[in-house]
């Protein structure tokens, strides 16, 4: 996991303010699929939510729409990786 890569978080806004990963963006699961021009400016970006099902949801959706991302995982799994860098 790259520092420079932007992380994801899929998680409920309500979810989101109880604690992310620094630096992340909350885009909440159902706002992936209207929100697809955003990720296609992304370079492949990590995306996380509580335990990764979410994210591995919109990881599939998004790799299907031809933009290449990866599924961090549950979020405090991905600020640990992002502090050990």
């Amino acid at each position: 996991m790259s520092n420079n890569r932007k992380v994801i978080d899929v998680r409920s806004e309500m979810e989101f303010m109880g604690g992310n990963v620094a630096g992340s963006i909350n885009i909440p699961l159902q706002e992936v699929p209207d929100r697809l021009d955003e990720f296609k400016a992304m370079d492949n970006p990590i995306l996380c939510c509580a335990s990764g099902n979410r994210s591995g949801q919109a990881v599939q959706f998004l790799k299907a729409n031809g933009i290449e991302c990866e599924n961090g995982g549950g979020w405090m799994e991905v600020n640990y990786q992002m502090a050990q860098q």
